[in-house]
């Protein structure tokens, strides 16, 4: 997933696009602490940040959850403390679900209280999480190739297999679940010896399989689904790409390495900056 070692990225500075796709920036949110998550929170209209604070796999209790308002301000800077290092969410029911290391970490959805903690046995490195439309919660374990869910707040294993990569973000999108594979081989910072790819897990036969043109090409993070293009995000490149089913990725903007989990609301996508602080929201065309 992430690396905080800065010295081995290329730093782009801006905001870049190309002529095949465009992103324009809505406003930036910024004081965040390590932002790696962006979640749209639709019942309260309402940005959820997730905070790591230190490293990103270690147990030090400094994380925490921010909120943020769809205009960019900062509504309350720390909603959910007690947490190690908060990584990806999702909402089922009136619970918020976080990834944090080897635990999930459940918060009432409208106090922001932490209600209790989910073990996960023999995680390793829990990254990002989704709902499917039954309103069953998946997270990934990046490095043990694992994808679990949450079935009546008890972790089962869903799958496992090297085809999934290095899972970093997940998207369940109607009867499968899109993952945003990191890649093969990771290295000490995080590069790989076979950047990952876009690949598809089938809900019902737990198939998976590569999506077609988008196979190998970068070290993803993040991932959305928007009708039938899907977003996905480059950490150690900060590329924001979209992909529409048979084609091949296109860049849609490129920040400085550290652009992570992305969220989505109607036609915006909200990128955490996770080596600057920062969260931005995009407006696409």
């Amino acid at each position: 997933m992430k690396t905080i070692v800065r010295s081995t990225l290329l730093a782009i500075v801006g905001i870049a696009t190309m002529s095949a796709a465009h992103a324009g920036e809505i406003w930036r949110a910024t004081g965040f602490e390590q932002p790696e998550s962006a979640l749209f929170d639709a019942v309260n209209k309402r940005i959820i940040v997730s905070n790591i604070v230190g490293n990103p796999g270690d147990a030090d209790g400094n994380g925490y959850l921010s909120v943020l308002s769809l205009d960019g301000k900062v509504t309350t800077r720390h909603w959910t403390d007690g947490m190690d290092a908060p990584k990806g969410m999702a909402i089922s029911g009136d619970k918020l679900y976080v990834a944090d290391i080897t635990k999930i970490r459940v918060v009432d959805l409208a106090s922001g209280k932490l209600a209790w903690t989910i073990d996960v046995p023999n995680a390793i490195f829990l990254n990002d999480m989704t709902t499917d439309v039954s309103d069953k919660v998946y997270v990934t374990d990046m490095l043990a190739d694992a994808i679990y869910h949450i079935d009546d707040e008890r972790p089962e294993l869903f799958a496992k297999d090297t085809a999934l990569a290095s899972p970093n973000g997940i998207f369940a999108d109607g009867n499968r679940l899109i993952v945003a594979s990191w890649g093969k081989g990771i290295k000490s910072d995080f590069s790989t010896a076979e950047p990952g790819g876009l690949v598809a897990v089938d809900l019902a036969t737990k198939a998976i399989s590569q999506l077609p043109g988008a196979q190998k090409f970068a070290d993803l993070d993040g991932v959305i689904a928007i009708g039938d293009t899907i977003y996905a995000t480059s950490y150690m490149t900060g590329t924001l790409y979209r992909y529409k089913v048979d084609g091949t990725p296109e860049t849609v903007a490129t920040f400085k390495p550290g652009s992570a989990d992305i969220g989505t609301y109607g036609s915006r996508i909200f990128v955490p900056l996770m080596n600057d602080g920062e969260v931005v929201a995009l407006t696409l065309d």
